[in-house]
């Protein structure tokens, strides 16, 4: 029998702040976060403690003290070099609904001289389209390293890198969606991370109440963001609707609101055929939600630069019609 009591492990200390039931249960600090993000990506914590902690952290609901302390526990161990980027476009969703018309926004922004880095974090639930699985279909560049991305950037301004490339110990976090059955806070930590530093970081934030906390988080980073709730989670405006633009640059917070382009909404289609998005940007066919998806999307990443509504609408017009429509 043991008669030494065992030392308790460092990472206990956050399981318990965020588990010790309905009194005495917390949230954390942004330096307690900070630390306790640190300790994840450094391979200091025990499996069942993460998923105790991701678990515990999901049920209370992530806070911007929270996110912006884990942010800056990756940027702090953050190995990228400095590559010049103009929109950070994070890709976690996947679309259900629609196809992915954001992908054709992207790409006549970077064939308009718009920097984009793309990144997401694979394929892990069914049923949706992700941008990983479509590429290669669309032509965008798969990138495995920092150096791969600075070349496509410099080639084509549009890179497109796995967070299992930069990111391993969020990604493997993010593949235990289907074992812990829940969707972790890494999903949506993924957004806010911004690793090559853009001038601006568009997130998209499906459930609502969140889009202000990711604000509120960038706002606490210093970082210029526009937030929005994308179709299907994914950085798309809806043209069907009206969109609420959560916005923070030089540490203010600012709101807009889009209205709807469309007085009637489109018919969802019966399937989603990927074909149609390469026949829509070669001109050779038309899809009347999905231009406005494409032109409204585009408009978004304009005015996260800088333009404002109105000129934002008018490049993403004449941008859409000198696109590269061989590539």
């Amino acid at each position: 029998m043991n008669l030494v009591t065992p030392a308790e492990h460092p990472f206990a200390h956050f399981v318990r702040i965020l588990g010790k039931g309905k009194r005495g249960a917390r949230a954390m600090t942004r330096e307690e976060a900070r630390e306790a993000m640190g300790m994840l990506l450094d391979g200091k914590v025990e499996d069942t403690q993460l998923g105790a902690f991701l678990m515990l952290l999901r049920h209370k609901e992530e806070n911007a003290e929270e996110l912006a302390g884990f942010t800056e526990a990756f940027r702090q161990r953050n190995q990228a070099p400095e590559i010049s980027v103009d929109l950070d476009w994070p890709s976690y969703a996947g679309k259900k609904r629609h196809l992915p018309w954001y992908l054709l926004a992207a790409k006549a922004l970077a064939d308009s001289g718009v920097r984009i880095l793309l990144h997401g974090g694979g394929a892990h639930t069914a049923g949706r389209v992700y941008s990983e699985q479509l590429l290669e279909l669309l032509d965008i560049p798969l990138c495995r390293d920092w150096q791969q991305v600075a070349t496509a950037l410099d080639e084509r301004r549009l890179a497109f890198i796995p967070l299992g490339a930069w990111a391993p110990q969020l990604q493997r976090m993010i593949d235990l969606r289907n074992t812990l059955g829940l969707r972790s806070p890494i999903h949506s930590l993924a957004r806010i991370l911004n690793p090559l530093g853009a001038r601006c970081g568009l997130q998209s934030i499906f459930h609502p109440g969140y889009q202000a906390v990711h604000r509120e988080a960038s706002q606490l980073l210093g970082d210029h963001a526009v937030v929005i709730k994308g179709e299907g989670g994914e950085i798309e405006v809806n043209p069907d609707g009206t969109c609420h633009l959560y916005g923070t640059t030089d540490g203010q917070a600012w709101d807009e609101e889009w209205p709807a382009l469309s007085a009637l909404r489109h018919v969802k289609p019966e399937s989603l055929d990927a074909n149609q998005l390469v026949a829509v940007w070669r001109g050779e066919a038309e899809d009347a939600y999905g231009h406005l998806a494409i032109r409204s999307t585009m408009a978004l990443a304009l005015h996260g630069l800088g333009m404002s509504r109105e000129q934002a609408f008018t490049e993403a017009d004449r941008i859409w019609a000198a696109r590269q429509i061989s590539s």
